[in-house]
């Protein structure tokens, strides 16, 4: 057996993605596992965007699933909803299930180098910390000094391009992820109705035993969906886009790869770099 495992989480997104065509290209001789950790709630987009990605690989990538689903979990946490102060989404549903995808592996001695798609211009962000001293972080792209525009070229130059989600939501995760600003629950809404619904019947089911939290802090998505909140929210967000239409910076304008795309595309993509989101599932 090797005494080094190299693995690459994927998350559906911009970076992890050009992370894995960088290091298949410049690398080729390294054995990295690509992974992903399918908690089974994921966007469409996302699973689309990984069936394009893999034709860009020279190797599988394998699909990590939790043991139990989030209906599971959501009992055991006796119907608290995650939130940003409680993130037992992230523990339960992907980082245990990646921590027992590795357990045969750290069991047996070896050292396990995990590949981290933390960009240079974003060097000092603090990503996944192992629990194991066998388990090594590397980011590639800070040692390479792949900021995001390299990260942009790389991704045009594959041919892989962005994830459809970016035309409405501002990362990748769960349909349900409480990240989401108030416009892309809106955007969940009118984009997968039925994820909205379970959405919605995850959230009853926690308010109907007492949970200290809705998806939205302090609106529950019953509020939301209600037309005069949803004019008033959407009202907001053309308001926002107009402003960043006009703050918008040469480079960006210059920018081939943005070029005809309208602005709450661009939106969208410039605020997927949000410090506080979780980086296992949005990087």
């Amino acid at each position: 057996m090797s005494k080094t495992k190299h693995i690459l989480g994927l998350s559906g997104g911009k970076d992890s993605a050009a992370l894995a065509v960088h290091m298949n290209n410049k690398y080729p001789d390294l054995d990295i596992e690509y992974f992903f950790t399918d908690t089974g709630y994921e966007l469409k987009e996302t699973y689309d965007f990984l069936n394009k990605l893999k034709t860009r690989l020279d190797k599988p990538i394998h699909y990590i699933n939790p043991r139990n689903s989030f209906d599971y979990y959501l009992k055991k946490y006796n119907n608290f909803l995650p939130s940003q102060t409680a993130r037992w989404c992230t523990i339960e549903m992907k980082l245990k299930s990646m921590e027992t995808w590795l357990k045969p592996a750290l069991d047996e001695g070896q050292e396990i180098i995990t590949y981290v798609g933390i960009r240079y211009d974003e060097r000092g962000r603090v990503g996944y910390k192992p629990t194991n001293d066998l388990i090594k972080a590397k980011f590639p792209f800070i040692e390479d000094c792949i900021d995001k525009e390299g990260v942009m070229e790389i991704l045009e130059s594959s041919g892989l391009g962005l994830p459809d989600y970016y035309k409405w939501r501002s990362r990748s995760g769960c349909t349900f992820c409480f990240f989401q600003r108030r416009s892309e629950w809106i955007g969940l809404k009118e984009n997968d109705p039925a994820a909205w619904e379970h959405a919605k019947s995850l959230e009853k089911q926690a308010t109907d035993n007492a949970s200290a939290f809705t998806w939205i802090k302090d609106m529950p998505l019953t509020e939301l969906e209600k037309p005069e909140v949803i004019a008033k929210i959407k009202e907001q967000h053309k308001r926002q886009l107009e402003k960043l239409k006009l703050k918008k910076d040469q480079q960006t304008q210059n920018n081939p790869f943005l070029k005809g795309e309208d602005i709450s595309f661009e939106e969208n993509l410039a605020l997927d770099d949000v410090s506080s989101s979780c980086l296992i599932c949005h990087k």
